[in-house]
């Protein structure tokens, strides 16, 4: 049966109002502004920014501080924004070899042209909690120092590509490129559109899945080539320009992941690739990206699928935590009639089942 629910716009609106209230907190503490949350919780905005394929750093710090914290739920906002937008056109693709690193290293190569960069990392802290952190100002400013020109950094896998050792990048046969955005996934996907997929991919979800390859769920054995940490200037066509004027630059984690060797009867065995590719400083979602990548080129290699991390419609239609969140929070809303209809049917099957075998209900 239906019941007719009065008061719902009130309480609705008390509840957005209370929302607010919680949001701000105590008028006593001084409240958080976005620019905040960009520069001190940078790493949040850039996981804000990757998942919700926008990148916009103080719209990002804006959703973060709106959800209070809730990163999905700020992802979900910053992903209906990014609906709201026009799209002018479409830039060159970025050139990574170009980019200005300020974090490079490589667990294949102790050596590198270049030199090994640790940039900003907690790989090296020991996880204890800094308690000199309640305090204002506690960490000292880092002496500046006159900026160098980087030197040559070429791509490990470049190295390893040199002795035919490791499988070639695809050639850009400026065939079209899938847009995810504006069409609907389909399968078997190409590889452009699994990438795409992964790189906005819930990062919790992808972690799960390259965790899974690690322990057997998929036959891979990895090896971090590079991960790479600064910005690449992007570039697009403009009408009546002889070159490709420069928009700006944008952040970005790249990882180069050296896979397990393959080969047949008509090729000698090298090493395979997995890539991932992420806004900002998210070096766990750019490695999971990559390891989830490799899992799925399985049928490339003529591999059997044996882990969740090779089914690629698994992984594709489970990796978009706006969709997850949407389908799973979903059931708090008012089920009222479907659960009153599923109530009655109950009952009506159990007094079937009682007047059928009246022993069962004693």
């Amino acid at each position: 049966m239906y019941v007719a629910v009065k008061g719902g716009e009130r309480a609705i609106e008390n509840a957005h109002r209370l929302l607010a209230d919680k949001r701000r907190g105590p008028r006593d503490v001084p409240e958080l502004t976005p620019a905040q949350i960009d520069e001190q919780l940078s790493l949040a905005v850039d996981r804000v920014m990757s998942e919700g394929s926008l990148y916009d750093r103080a719209l990002a710090a804006l959703a973060i501080k709106q959800a209070r914290g809730d990163l999905i739920e700020a992802i979900f906002l910053v992903r209906a924004y990014r609906t709201t937008l026009p799209r002018f056109g479409y830039s060159h693709p970025l050139d990574t070899g170009a980019m200005q690193v300020r974090r490079r290293i490589s667990a294949t190569y102790k050596d590198l042209p270049g030199g090994q960069v640790l940039g900003p990392t907690f790989d090296y802290t020991h996880r204890l909690i800094d308690f000199s952190l309640m305090e204002q100002d506690a960490v000292p400013a880092p002496a500046t120092a006159p900026h160098a020109a980087q030197t040559a950094m070429p791509r490990v896998a470049d190295i390893i590509g040199s002795g035919d050792m490791i499988e070639a990048s695809p050639p850009d046969e400026g065939a079209p490129v899938s847009d995810l955005t504006r069409d609907p996934l389909a399968f078997p996907a190409p590889r452009d559109l699994c990438l795409q997929n992964l790189a906005r991919g819930d990062e919790g979800f992808l972690l799960a899945l390259g965790y899974s390859t690690q322990r057997g769920y998929g036959r891979n054995h990895p090896f971090v080539g590079e991960i790479r940490l600064g910005e690449v200037q992007v570039e697009v066509e403009v009408e009546g320009l002889p070159f490709a004027a420069p928009l700006g630059a944008v952040t970005l984690t790249e990882c180069q992941m050296v896979n397990q060797f393959v080969g047949s009867k008509t090729e000698a065995p090298k090493f395979t690739r997995g890539y991932g590719l992420s806004f900002g400083q998210c070096e766990r979602r750019a490695m999971s990206m990559a390891l989830v990548d490799r899992a799925l080129r399985a049928g490339e290699f003529e591999e059997e699928r044996k882990g969740p991390a090779q089914d690629e419609e698994f992984v594709l239609s489970h990796s978009d935590n706006v969709q997850a969140t949407g389908f799973v929070e979903h059931l708090k809303l008012p089920h009222y009639v479907d659960f009153q209809a599923e109530l009655a049917l109950l009952r009506e099957m159990r007094g079937e089942n009682h007047a059928s075998h009246p022993e069962a209900a004693e």
